[in-house]
């Protein structure tokens, strides 16, 4: 092997920012190639460590392992190989979640502006004046 570069699963780990057990858990999944060698005696190289930093990228950029693991398979589309590659996939919508009331969440467009706090305050009070959580009767046979 000469001079080729390897890395201990701690050192990959701290080179890329995730944990350990991140790296196994991406290995397992066939996110990223299983390490060279066996047991104690395994290592990684620059490529794992170059897999490790693409999916966490994409991942960072709101991707799911699953959407993920289709781009770097290849089977995500046409241009899923490329847009691995490049560590970007097609822009996705991304929704604001935020809780009204109990049992009320308001779901909200990236594109879209959220209401002032005292719209959404005022929504909140409609919201705990109208739903109402469901109780369940108890049996009455007894």
């Amino acid at each position: 092997m000469g001079d080729a570069v390897l890395y201990a699963i701690g050192d990959l780990a701290e080179l890329a920012g995730v944990s350990r057990r991140t790296i196994r858990y991406y290995v397992q999944e066939g996110l990223v190639p299983a390490p060279l060698g066996l047991g104690r005696g395994s290592h990684y190289g620059p490529a794992h460590l170059e897999q490790l930093l693409k999916v966490k990228a994409m991942q960072e950029a709101g991707r799911t392992l699953d959407e993920i693991k289709r781009a770097l398979s290849g089977r995500g589309g046409a241009n899923s190989l490329h847009a691995a590659e490049s560590g970007q996939l097609p822009e996705r919508s991304v929704w604001r979640r935020i809780a009204i009331a109990p049992g009320v969440e308001l779901h909200v467009s990236g594109g879209v502006r959220v209401p002032s706090p005292g719209k959404l305050n005022e929504l909140a009070a409609w919201c705990r004046a109208h739903f109402h959580p469901v109780i369940e009767e108890e049996d009455s046979d007894a």
